[in-house]
């Protein structure tokens, strides 16, 4: 089973070599193991490598850290999810920058048909605990898994809430699976695990050091089909997040506030900036991103039968029956859908097995 894994732990580890390179060289190689055999002269030539880099690579001396490290993870129940794995985050497969291995402990489904992440400030204030509750139970029926940080406030609130209404919840963190940070969310972090789960692209012994938190909340801009914004400050870290899920094409939500409350600073300019939608409840964002409990038996061919669509699958579906093939940009104006919300069903539908990509951001009917 880890066979290879030995040699996915050691890339991640290589200096020099980040996950836009080592995913180029997955492609070039198809294994980790393959790229450590490679040629030191022929890793040399691959654009974008050169001899700085392929010198790190064949230098590489850290097989005994790597191998502690899969004691670790089979001790633990851990699993490794490796870029282009059955189990990997399909959404993060369109990010460029997204991790090349992760680490899961849990049992969410992080290829869930509808995703959310929610973020917000630390320190909150009881307007915004109010809201962040609110929308959790509004959510529900929904049934999507619930993404945050496991931070102090909003994070912790849209957890527990997120537990309180049986929605399975993950927590992408800055550090190993060997700690739980902050400490005093330990308690919770073990519920999460029992109805959702943790995950991270670092091994243990790494400390939630202050450069790792960036690259843990582009995990959460990345894995999600939408993002929600609950109380921020101007130059709150959740704008930060939401300018990257923005960057991945990711529908951006903001919960309004006074314009005197510092708190709500932040949101406010997104909304007005159009970097975010304005949502007062969770209607609005079920509404935005076709969500609606109407499922549709399809009944126009054989392979639509017995097939339960939400109201934006459905139209994405209309389109293709109308047009052989169908460039993404025309789904969007056909189905008057924004770009997120196209995005989250032609993945749900791809993995039905009901349409497929096509180069050119082009999409057909199977």
């Amino acid at each position: 089973m880890y066979d290879d894994l030995i040699y996915q732990i050691a890339l991640n580890e290589v200096p020099h070599i980040g996950d836009v390179v080592a995913k180029s060289l997955v492609k070039i190689y198809g294994t980790a193991e393959a790229i450590f055999k490679a040629p030191l002269a022929q890793l040399e030539k691959i654009e974008g490598i050169g001899t700085i880099r392929a010198r790190s690579i064949k230098a590489f001396k850290g097989f005994d850290a790597c191998e502690e490290e899969i004691e670790f993870i089979e001790k633990n129940k851990i699993q490794p999810l490796f870029v282009g794995s059955q189990n990997y985050p399909r959404r993060l497969l369109h990010c460029a920058d997204s991790p090349t291995l992760l680490y899961y402990k849990g049992t969410a489904d992080l290829n869930a048909q509808k995703i959310i992440s929610i973020v917000g400030t630390r320190d909150h204030s009881d307007y915004g605990k109010h809201e962040a509750e609110k929308l959790l139970k509004g959510l529900a029926a929904t049934g999507a898994l619930i993404v945050s940080g496991l931070a102090y406030g909003i994070d912790t609130i849209a957890h527990r809430s997120a537990l309180k209404n049986h929605l399975p919840t993950l927590a992408i963190v800055a550090h190993g699976l060997d700690r739980i940070y902050p400490p005093q969310n330990t308690a919770l972090a073990k519920e999460i695990i029992k109805d959702g789960g943790i995950l991270t692209e670092f091994r243990k012994g790494v400390e939630p050091d202050r450069q790792n938190f960036p690259l843990r909340n582009r995990i959460v801009a990345g894995i999600c089909d939408a993002l929600v914004v609950i109380e921020s400050g101007i130059k709150g870290g959740s704008l930060i997040t939401a300018m990257l899920a923005n960057g991945y094409n990711k529908d951006v939500f903001a919960l309004p506030g006074k314009t005197t409350d510092t708190k709500s600073e932040g949101c406010n300019h997104f909304i007005k900036t159009n970097k975010a939608l304005l949502y007062t409840d969770a209607a609005d964002i079920i509404q935005t991103m076709g969500w609606e409990e109407k499922p549709v038996t399809r009944k126009q061919a054989q392979r639509q039968l017995f097939v339960e669509l939400s109201i934006a699958e459905q139209k994405i579906v209309d389109a293709l029956n109308q047009k052989e093939n169908i460039h993404v940009d025309e789904l969007c104006a056909f189905t008057q859908l924004t770009t997120g919300a196209v995005a989250a069903a032609l993945l749900n539908l791809e993995m039905q097995n009901i349409l497929a990509s096509m180069p050119g951001k082009m999409y057909k009917l199977i």
